[in-house]
């Protein structure tokens, strides 16, 4: 099993230094992939529910810095060689589909073929106001815009027709380094996040998902991909699981996950000696490089 870290990005995790001194560790560590997620505006007391703890509050404070994830990214790509980036996730429809196809396959170049596109609907109604974005029908409008992006990046000549987004022959360069391809993985641990990854992803990446609870949520992802007349092992698994122990890695395993990610705090001083987590991978449990 690969093992991937959630570390970079907001707070002292935004700071140069620190992105870059973790980085290298967990490179040279073996972790699979550095993740990034993304919120362009925080507000002080929102009415939306965060959906990814249980009093429905989201932890980081409003105030914190909170770094671009693909530009954060696109840092880590230039001061590592192997690991994956990723985000985790960035939130699509609050996006112009053009404009981050064109990012995506800019970062995909940059970092040699590294990049893995997570994408997820939101869930801050005040996020989307503040951007002017509806926030209704907001999981139609990301799988439309996974259609069209899909269309930009394999197409010389690409032209799109849908409810949302609309382009007629127009040319996006570069192209993604992997046959024109960038892995779509999309967020959301509820019945409908799971069917929609299994529609149009490539994969579901589950944040914040107990681990008793992780072979239930695997199973209703494979018979959304059945019922989508798609392999089940064609999509990837990666899932964030609280209080994780190498000893659940087996049992992760046989449920269908590829992937652990942890969910490190942020650090305010570079990384010196491998204790809490950055003591992870255990040996033996992630795949070198990419």
């Amino acid at each position: 099993m690969n093992v991937g870290l959630h570390a970079l990005g907001i707070g002292p995790g935004a700071r140069p230094e620190i992105i870059a001194a973790v980085a290298a560790a967990a490179e040279a560590g073996g972790f699979a992939t550095l993740w990034a997620g993304e919120h362009v505006v925080m507000v002080d007391q929102p009415q939306s529910r965060y959906p990814y703890s249980g009093d429905g509050r989201i932890a980081v404070p409003a105030d914190a810095d909170w770094l671009d994830p693909l530009l954060a990214l696109s840092y880590v790509a230039a001061v590592t060689r192997t690991i994956g980036v990723a985000t985790g996730i960035l939130l699509l429809p609050e996006h112009h589909p053009v404009l981050i196809a064109k990012q995506a396959a800019t970062l995909d170049l940059l970092s040699g073929g590294r990049f893995t596109l997570g994408i997820g609907i939101g869930w801050s109604a005040e996020e989307f106001a503040a951007l002017g974005v509806p926030f209704a029908q907001r999981g139609r409008r990301t799988a439309e815009y996974v259609h069209a992006m899909r269309a930009l990046w394999a197409d010389d000549v690409a032209s799109f027709g849908g409810e949302f987004v609309s382009f007629d022959k127009v040319r996006t360069y570069p192209k993604p380094v992997r046959d024109r391809r960038i892995p779509v993985v999309l967020g959301g641990n509820s019945d409908t996040a799971l069917s929609r990854a299994a529609a149009v992803g490539d994969g579901w990446y589950g944040f914040n998902v107990a681990l008793a609870d992780v072979p239930g949520r695997v199973a209703v992802l494979h018979e959304a991909a059945q019922c989508q007349h798609r392999d089940p092992r064609e999509l990837s698994v990666a899932v964030a699981v609280p209080d994780c122990q190498p000893a659940d890695l087996a049992g992760l395993a046989a449920a269908g996950v590829g992937e652990l990610v942890v969910v490190a705090p942020h650090r305010t001083t570079p990384p010196g000696r491998r204790t809490g987590p950055a003591a992870w991978p255990p040996a033996g449990s992630r795949r070198p490089g990419r």
